[in-house]
C-alpha cells in the first residue's frame, strides 16, 4: 500500500481584488470586475501543474452596508466565469464578510477569518485534505496577504498590481517582508512553480 502523502498537492491561496481582477474599490456593478491581463493564464498553469488554486478574500462590503452578502457571491461567480472562458478554474473560493467596526450587525465582529487571520485557510484545508500545508503560498497585493502567508508557515508573494506598490512605498497598511515581489500574477506563479520544482528535486 502506498501512503496518501504522494497524493497531497501544493496550494496557492490567491487574493481577489488587485491580484486576479483589476482593483476597482467596492464593486457595485458586476461588469466592473475585470481580470488583470494574464490572470487566467496564471491560474491555468497552476491547474496544469496540479497545484491547488484557492481564493481567500476579505470582502467587507456587506458589513459596511454597501451591498448584500449575495452580491459577494455574484462577484465571485463572475470571476469564476471569466476564468472559465479562458480555460482556468479555482479549486475553491472562500471569503470573509466581517468587519470589527461594520454597520450591519450580522457581519460586525472580530473574527478568525479576516486576513491576516488564518480562518479561511483552515477552512480550506479542512474541506480538502489533499492540500499540503507544508507547501503553501499566498499571493496578494496587501500586507495582510503576506502576513497571512507567514501566519500559516507558508511563503508570501506580493504583487505590485492593486495596492502592491503602495505597500512597498509604505503608504498603505504596514511594512512586510514578502518572500518574493512580483510585477503581477503571472510572474508570481512563475516564481512559485520554480520554487516548487526546487523543493521537489530535493526529495
Amino acid at each position: 500500500m502506498t501512503s496518501a502523502k504522494p497524493q497531497s498537492r501544493p496550494v496557492v491561496f490567491l487574493d481577489r481584488d488587485g491580484t486576479l481582477n483589476v482593483e476597482a474599490g467596492y464593486i457595485h456593478q458586476l461588469e466592473r470586475l475585470v481580470l488583470i491581463p494574464g490572470a487566467a493564464e496564471a491560474v491555468s498553469r497552476l491547474n496544469q501543474a496540479n497545484v491547488a488554486a484557492v481564493l481567500v478574500t476579505n470582502q467587507s462590503g456587506a458589513a459596511r452596508g454597501y451591498y448584500p452578502e449575495s452580491h459577494i457571491l455574484d462577484l465571485n461567480n463572475r470571476l469564476v466565469e471569466l476564468l472559465k472562458k479562458e480555460g482556468a478554474y479555482l479549486d475553491a473560493l472562500y471569503y470573509c464578510p466581517h468587519l470589527p467596526d461594520g454597520i450591519v450587525e450580522e457581519f460586525t465582529s472580530t473574527c478568525q477569518c479576516r486576513k491576516p487571520e488564518i480562518g479561511l485557510v483552515e477552512r480550506a484545508c479542512a474541506d480538502d485534505q489533499s492540500l499540503d500545508s507544508n507547501r503553501a503560498y499566498v499571493v496578494g497585493d496587501k500586507s495582510t496577504d503576506v502576513e497571512l502567508a507567514h501566519n500559516i508557515g507558508g511563503k508570501g508573494v506580493l504583487v505590485r498590481t492593486g495596492y502592491g506598490d503602495q505597500v512597498l512605498e509604505g503608504t498603505y497598511q504596514w511594512p512586510v517582508k514578502p518572500d518574493y515581489i512580483a510585477e503581477e500574477i503571472t510572474e508570481a506563479i512563475d516564481w512559485i512553480l520554480t520554487d516548487l520544482k526546487i523543493e521537489t528535486k530535493a526529495f
